[in-house]
């Protein structure tokens, strides 16, 4: 994915042990160990039907956008749910948001953020149930900017949130777990917030549905870059990003942020990307689960 999320590195949080769920076909089946994490991949074009068999040596799992990604005009990845369940893949389903500009100019030609979240939530609703998803999967809402989130967004992105509650889908937000300046304290030093602890304080006001969270942190540490081993191999769990109930974790990106990814330059390619083993050579954003199937979409 092209991922362009604005913050500022700070202190991170101390995590706690992950938890896993069902192991999918062709690999060991350590459905009952509670340890266990799985790497997936996303990326914004879909990856081609010849290279999913070496793909899955080494991941579990796949983004699957339903929606056009961010800044593309088509969804390569339209109609390719059953080949990549027949490969083997579980899904992190994925629906693309709308920045703060574009809720902004929308306000000013009068249509509300909410207004605006409540049709996106059902055109997700309608493209998941298209490309087959089943009653029960956590449909994320890609939510690009970071930090605490302006009024419009909020509107719009948990008006979303509540629309996927109220169908047959489960709602989830992919957002920063990155600390981000937020306001003064009361020494005069600066607080932090994370766009995920800010949504959750909304939820908790407004007696909001529960959210899944996909967590974007990629600085090293806690990330630890652009590291792929084989599917049988365990990542960092998604709990070791600073959020410790997080459905997935994604711990690199395509390009490297070079502010926040220093420590783990090595790791990266040497045009930046987060490049996939021979022979495929993709470049991918990679993450962590504790399950195989994070979204539930098998």
């Amino acid at each position: 994915m092209r991922r362009h999320i604005l913050v500022t590195l700070a202190a991170f949080v101390v995590f706690t042990a992950s938890t896993a769920l069902a192991q999918q076909p062709s690999v060991p089946d350590r459905s009952l160990d509670s340890a266990h994490s799985y790497l997936g991949f996303d990326r914004n074009d879909y990856p081609g039907d010849a290279a999913l068999s070496e793909l899955r040596k080494h991941f579990a799992f796949t983004g699957y956008w339903i929606t056009n990604p961010p800044g593309e005009t088509h969804n390569s990845w339209a109609g390719k749910r059953d080949i990549l369940q027949r490969t083997g893949f579980g899904f992190l389903v994925i629906a693309n948001g709308r920045l703060d500009a574009e809720l902004t100019r929308a306000a000013k030609q009068g249509k509300t953020p909410a207004a605006f979240g409540r049709q996106d939530a059902a055109d997700a609703i309608t493209a998941a149930q298209r490309e087959g998803f089943p009653p029960g999967a956590i449909l994320f809402l890609d939510q690009e900017e970071g930090g605490r989130m302006l009024p419009d967004t909020a509107d719009y992105l948990l008006a979303w949130t509540e629309t996927i509650a109220h169908s047959a889908y489960l709602p989830g937000v992919y957002a920063s777990g990155q600390p981000s300046d937020d306001v003064p304290g009361p020494n005069g030093k600066t607080l932090f917030i994370t766009t995920i602890q800010d949504i959750r304080e909304h939820v908790a006001a407004g007696h909001l549905h529960p959210i899944a969270f996909w967590v974007a942190q990629d600085a090293c540490p806690p990330a630890p870059g652009c590291v792929i081993s084989s599917v049988q191999s365990d990542p960092l769990p998604p709990t070791a990003s600073g959020i410790p109930d997080a459905a997935a974790w994604q711990f690199a990106q395509s390009p490297r942020r070079k502010s926040i990814t220093q420590a783990c330059a090595r790791t990266y390619a040497s045009d930046g990307n987060c490049d996939t083993p021979s022979p495929t050579h993709l470049f991918v954003d990679l993450n962590s689960a504790a399950s195989p199937d994070p979204s539930h979409g098998r």
